[in-house]
């Protein structure tokens, strides 16, 4: 999974899928055989990549990667 989050040094929003609704001004990217999601914003002025997320994809589920990251980003 790291060597995905190293692929972001380099043109990291298009790489990444542009998410909607609560989410939206983040990226999503696959990593670990698709398994899992990597979200993050990009920060242009300051040339910063944040990695906001990690977690599975499971859609429906309370432990899906977007679920939890829109709780937590709503505190």
């Amino acid at each position: 999974m790291s060597d995905r989050i190293d692929k972001l040094k380099l043109e990291p929003e298009k790489q990444g899928k542009p998410l909607v609704d609560k989410l939206q001004g983040y990226f999503s990217v696959r990593a670990v055989g698709q398994r899992y999601r990597i979200v993050y914003q990009v920060v242009q002025e300051q040339v910063v990549v944040l990695v906001v997320g990690v977690g599975r994809r499971k859609e429906g589920d309370k432990k899906d990667v977007y679920r939890l990251m829109e709780r937590l980003l709503e505190e």
